[in-house]
């Protein structure tokens, strides 16, 4: 299909934000989204640590807006699934409904949380089981939480809800934390927190929020009910890199492997967002991670003479 200076893989607020940049200055820009423009960010309810939104805004309304800028300034969009990249110049996206060529690549696939499968988890979604601490900590203030998982993740969400919450539990499938030593000291200093061992969430029960989790030991198979006002899941995170292969170098985790200007292994595609190493994960950064991806885009074009 028809060639482009600029194609943007993931319409979240990373790749938005590139997408934004490139055209603005005037580089025949494209945008694949295999879902809903915004990405995850729209899964949220309210955003509250967003700069400019005073009151805060939902997740879906930003990511439209932010769409509705890029598109203003003629970045053009498309919902589609891409299949695979194939490093050129030029540069080969793989498509459902075809191939695009562009002499650049911006990667902004994000990332999905890894879930726990229980019973009420999708449907509780929101309404007290979370996946972001830093993001929805604020509004379990005074109430009692349970955080499943051991590694650095979890500790570090629990530790930063024990700022809110009267009570946080850490629910672990094993009988010691995978955490940092460093983080472990401060989890078993922190007056506020207390372990679960060795037990594993079965069901998440309640009526409009939740209410309930249901536990297994996992050693005695015994069944247990804790009372809780919210669930903060930080079993991992699954970066969406599968059409990826091959293409750029990634780390173990799956996550694409970038340079500060958001360079990648191949040369002309970069890489933005959740789905990055050592990405924090938030929208800001996202943004952030756009913008600069987007000025070593152009950067890398105006060398090339493009």
């Amino acid at each position: 299909m028809g060639g482009y200076q600029v194609i943007i893989v993931g319409g979240g607020p990373a790749g938005i934000t590139a997408g934004l940049y490139t055209a603005r200055a005037g580089f025949k820009s494209l945008l694949l989204e295999r879902g809903a423009f915004g990405g995850q960010m729209i899964n949220t309810s309210h955003v509250e640590n967003y700069p400019g939104f005073v009151e805060g805004i939902s997740g879906a309304e930003l990511g439209l807006l932010m769409h509705q800028q890029a598109t203003k300034y003629g970045l053009e969009s498309k919902t589609i699934e891409v299949a695979a990249i194939n490093p050129g110049p030029p540069h080969t996206v793989s498509t459902s409904e075809g191939n695009f060529e562009a002499e650049a690549v911006v990667l902004a696939p994000g990332s999905e949380y890894r879930k726990l499968g229980a019973p009420g988890e999708e449907e509780f979604s929101g309404r007290g089981v979370s996946y972001c601490a830093t993001c929805d900590g604020f509004f379990f203030r005074n109430k009692v939480v349970a955080v499943v998982g051991g590694g650095d993740t979890a500790i570090t969400d629990a530790l930063e809800l024990s700022q809110h919450a009267s009570m946080v539990y850490v629910i672990h499938r094993r009988d010691q934390l995978r955490a940092s030593q460093v983080l472990q000291h401060r989890a078993f200093n922190e007056p506020k927190l207390e372990c679960i061992w060795n037990a594993v969430v079965e069901e998440i029960v309640g009526d409009s929020l939740v209410q309930e989790i249901k536990l297994r030991d996992v050693k005695t198979k015994e069944l247990s009910s804790l009372q809780v006002n919210g669930l903060f899941v930080a079993i991992g995170i699954i970066p969406n890199t599968q059409s990826l292969v091959g293409a750029v170098e990634v780390d173990n985790g799956g996550a694409i492997s970038t340079d500060e200007a958001m360079a990648t292994s191949a040369p002309g595609i970069f890489a933005a967002g959740d789905a990055r190493s050592d990405s924090p994960r938030q929208i800001a950064t996202a943004v952030g991670d756009g913008a600069t991806a987007a000025n070593s885009v152009m950067k890398y074009l105006q060398e090339k003479g493009r």
